[in-house]
């Protein structure tokens, strides 16, 4: 079978043949091609980030994927009940509903606009 193959740029025409069940690994070498160099790595800056909302101690509400807050659907110390809906989070152009996981008071760290992170903290329920 003939494959072509790209490598920085470059097309190379490869012949693969089946042969037997002995299998030999191939170097750049076998190709007399010298073997590439090793890459340095490259320093970044590092990335700050918004500190996460302090917890009060109530259950917590995390958000299970990145995203955009788009709606709210609860104020600041309403009583919800377990699976009622607390807020819409827009994750690759999808809706989720982030619901309650039990009854109690809300108190949400998190207002429509916000852009969160996996396993931040949007909610606690007391």
């Amino acid at each position: 079978m003939k494959y072509q193959v790209t490598v920085d740029g470059k097309v190379y025409e490869v012949e693969v043949e089946k042969v037997g069940a002995a299998h030999k690994s191939l170097s750049m070498s076998d190709f007399g091609m010298a073997p590439a160099q090793p890459v340095q790595p490259v320093q970044q800056a590092p990335v700050q980030q918004a500190a996460p909302a302090a917890s009060t101690g109530g259950e917590q509400v995390m958000s299970p994927m990145p995203g955009n807050i788009l709606k709210v659907n609860v104020s600041e110390g309403q009583q919800v009940n377990a699976g009622d809906v607390i807020l819409i989070l827009e994750a690759m152009k999808m809706e989720n509903e982030i619901v309650a996981s039990c009854a109690g008071t809300v108190s949400v760290k998190v207002k429509a606009g916000d852009t969160v992170d996996t396993d931040q903290l949007l909610a606690e329920i007391k």
